[in-house]
């Protein structure tokens, strides 16, 4: 568990949720960093090659959503192991946070964050932009922790569980929609 046992422990659940929310941000950006330094192998495209790229690449994250397409996505399913949090819980947290801010060594389960790093791998947009991305990709992390934090529901992660397929889908239709909307 992220959060530590209650008021009586020795590290407050708010300390340890900034240092989390630290470390998702400092990962989220460190991957829009690195995608858009390898955005430049895509600026020799034609413009229209890439808008095109990017728009099947969203339809066919859409097809995923709605489970038209079976296909797997790039991720590492496992889980960060538990001695990251047990040694240093700060040093841990943070390290939770950065790993899980990255995308890449931890489970993603929608198609939408790889369809917006793949848009931005291809479009070679500006840093600001790119980096806006990710730093809103680890802020979007972050609210499920917050949430989660000021909520004390015990019910919560059944209702979440059964509302995500739904917010799949409309994240992947929204996607697909504003893509299309800023090719246009």
């Amino acid at each position: 568990m992220l959060f530590s046992p209650g008021w009586r422990a020795p590290v407050r659940q708010g300390e340890i949720l900034a240092v989390f929310t630290a470390g998702l941000l400092l990962g989220g950006t460190l991957s829009a960093m690195v995608i858009w330094l390898l955005s430049g192998f895509s600026a020799p495209l034609p413009a229209s090659v890439r808008a095109f790229a990017i728009l099947g690449i969203a339809a066919l994250g859409t097809a995923r959503e709605f489970g038209l397409l079976s296909l797997p996505l790039p991720q590492n399913a496992r889980q960060i192991p538990q001695e990251v949090l047990q040694t240093n819980l700060r040093r841990g947290t943070l390290q939770f946070g950065f790993e899980l801010g990255t995308g890449v060594r931890t489970y993603v389960s929608s198609t939408a964050p790889y369809v917006l790093a793949l848009a931005l791998l291809l479009s070679h947009g500006p840093l600001a932009i790119t980096l806006l991305t990710g730093t809103a990709f680890g802020l979007g992390r972050a609210l499920s922790a917050t949430l989660t934090y000021l909520s004390r529901d015990d019910h919560r992660a059944p209702l979440i569980a059964t509302r995500l397929p739904a917010m799949k889908t409309t994240t992947a239709l929204t996607t697909l929609l504003v893509l299309t909307l800023l090719t246009l």
